[in-house]
């Protein structure tokens, strides 16, 4: 869990750029086109599918499992696969973009009657990413997961979109197995869509620019004229993405006020986009992480850190064992062992396997009277 804090600390600034425009390649695969052949390479569970059958119909989804949404997504994928799997419609997991595919294995495992559908890895005999990474999802303009095609039963791409939207709009699958689908119709409508899509990212480029100019202003530690630049990008923010991205703008604002050694300033910030999202038990826990962990911090607030980690396990309803071992690390900070070990205890007791070892490992450190390290 300490882990993917950093890792969302790191999100969040590219989070701010990619929101801006993706800036993709016009698509060479789209929704009417007939689908890729599938060139998937060993199936991990599951009988192997070869090629698309007629009269079938096909959810080729793409994960990983170093994909948090892919995780939450995959129960949702599933109800979909035993409604519709004794009716013609044929589930793939298709791993992609993997780190390493013996992880794959594994996670099924752990994932147990929630991924009950094929998962095959990719071809990567040719090197990476893998043969239906290019031929789907890059071809398609898609870079994020998860992403689900929908196969109609002539071996047409019906549909491209999150799989989470598929539970929504269960009569697209209903009408493909019927055969009443409109494709053409589908076709037209998604052209439209990247017709204005393109139209969005032209207008969004001098963001995407100044965005860009931000992240070289940090790389080359000239914090004030980060501090502008990322002012001048948040006027070019389009007005109906203002409210979406300003928590992203301003966690990058406040760690830039940081790497500046602007304390004041920068905990002063913190406090404001708390007191915005007092609901939000991630935004709450990444600012209280950064305090308490960041090195280059020479002044940590740590009764900042504390109202913010304590607002983010409210939020959290005390479910989060991550954000409890956030609370446990402040309070050993600020010098209180025992209500430490008290906390991060009932952490381990409420985390999930992958987390447990880890945050059993921190209470061990605080018992000895010793700070761990941060991952």
């Amino acid at each position: 869990m300490k882990t993917s804090q950093k890792q969302w600390t790191v999100f969040l600034l590219a989070l701010t750029s990619f929101a801006a425009s993706a800036l993709a390649v016009t698509p060479t695969l789209k929704i009417g086109d007939p689908a890729p052949k599938l060139q998937n390479g060993q199936y991990v569970q599951g009988d192997p599918v070869k090629e698309f059958e007629p009269g079938k119909a096909y959810i080729v989804e793409f994960w990983a499992t170093w994909c948090g949404p892919c995780k939450a997504s995959i129960p949702h994928l599933n109800d979909i696969y035993t409604k519709y799997k004794d009716k013609g419609l044929v589930v793939i997991g298709q791993d992609c973009w993997e780190r390493d595919d013996k992880l794959v294995a594994p996670f099924i495992k752990t994932m147990g009657d929630t991924m009950t559908y094929r998962i095959a890895l990719d071809d990567k005999s040719a090197g990476k990413p893998g043969k239906m990474a290019e031929t789907w999802m890059e071809a398609a303009g898609q870079n994020g997961i998860p992403t689900a095609f929908l196969i109609d039963q002539k071996g047409l791409v019906a549909w491209i979109g999150h799989p989470m939207l598929l539970e929504e709009k269960q009569d697209i699958i209903d009408q493909v197995l019927a055969g009443k689908y409109d494709v053409a119709k589908a076709a037209a409508d998604y052209a439209k869509e990247l017709v204005a899509q393109a139209e969005q990212e032209k207008k969004a480029a001098p963001l995407e620019s100044k965005l860009k100019d931000v992240s070289k202003a940090m790389q080359e530690k000239k914090w004030d004229e980060a501090l502008e630049d990322l002012a001048a990008a948040e006027k070019l923010v389009p007005e109906n993405q203002r409210s979406d991205m300003a928590v992203n703008l301003d966690m990058n604002r406040f760690t830039i006020l940081i790497r500046k050694k602007d304390y004041p300033a920068a905990y002063k910030l913190a406090l404001k986009i708390s007191d915005a999202h007092k609901d939000n038990a991630m935004v709450e826990n990444l600012l209280a992480w950064q305090i308490i962990t960041d090195k280059t911090i020479e002044k940590p607030d740590l009764d900042v850190a504390k109202t913010l980690a304590d607002r983010a396990n409210e939020a959290a309803k005390g479910k989060d064992g991550g954000i409890m071992d956030t609370q446990a690390r402040v309070l050993f900070m600020k010098g209180q062992k025992e209500e430490a070990i008290a906390v991060e205890t009932k952490a381990v007791a409420i985390a999930d396997a992958d987390m447990k070892q880890s945050l059993q490992s921190s209470l061990d450190s605080y018992k000895k009277g010793v700070l761990p390290d941060a991952e």
